[in-house]
């Protein structure tokens, strides 16, 4: 075995020193040391395969729990129903969730939201003003309600968004990843989920052009592509 090094426990945790290549968080694969730490609550499993260069890794649920808040806020943007214009002011364009600072629970993330009713008042643009919410050296999960038009019609859908950028550490990465299907499975009924890594991949709306409906979209936010 080229890429095991070590695996022993102490108490009920478990310690296991890792030299591997791996491309599931970066662009290409590459040769690294990985020294990870694990105790219940926080699982993870991996497989190995002799050739180094072709090294698998499977993360198991984080045992991360999601908050009630951001069941609230993901129905509160998925029903459009008839509101005031004072209700439809304070609906969310656009929020952030993160993990609590135990590391224990998904949720919404302070101040870290546009309003539908702060576009065209201190928001002009509302993509490009979620795009600078995203931290750059962080993970982060993501709802954003896009309003787009094809030629057809003008709609609108939520995006259920992963932000992991490649800048931010390996241990983020690694429970983020390992907790998202815990608050994607809360989000039911959403049709659009994107994974992003990178400011260049998310900041061309046109992008997130094709991840509504390809060619067929002819304007997000009401800017032509």
């Amino acid at each position: 075995w080229p890429c095991a090094s070590q695996l022993f426990t102490v108490s009920s945790a478990i310690h296991l020193v890792l030299c591997c290549s791996c491309s599931l968080f970066f662009q290409s694969p590459c040769i690294f040391f990985l020294s990870l730490h694990f105790s219940p609550g926080f699982p993870a499993c991996f497989t190995l395969h002799r050739n180094h260069r072709a090294t698998t890794t499977h993360i198991m649920a984080s045992g991360v729990t999601v908050h009630d808040n951001v069941i609230k806020v993901f129905n509160d943007m998925k029903v459009r129903k008839s509101s005031t214009p004072e209700e439809i002011k304070k609906r969310k364009k656009a929020v952030l969730f993160c993990l609590s600072p135990d590391r224990k629970q998904i949720v919404v993330e302070e101040d870290k939201q546009i309003l539908v009713g702060d576009i065209g008042d201190t928001i002009e643009d509302p993509y490009g003003s979620f795009v600078n919410l995203l931290p750059l050296h962080d993970c982060r999960y993501a709802l954003y309600d896009a309003t787009y038009e094809t030629r057809e019609s003008k709609k609108e859908d939520l995006v259920f968004i992963f932000w992991a950028p490649e800048s931010a550490p390996l241990k983020s990465k690694m429970i983020y990843a390992s907790s998202k299907d815990a608050i994607k499975k809360k989000f039911t009924g959403i049709k659009h989920e994107w994974q992003v890594n990178g400011y260049d991949d998310i900041k061309d709306r046109s992008t997130l052009a094709e991840k509504l409906g390809g060619t067929v979209v002819i304007s997000l936010e009401g800017v032509p592509l």
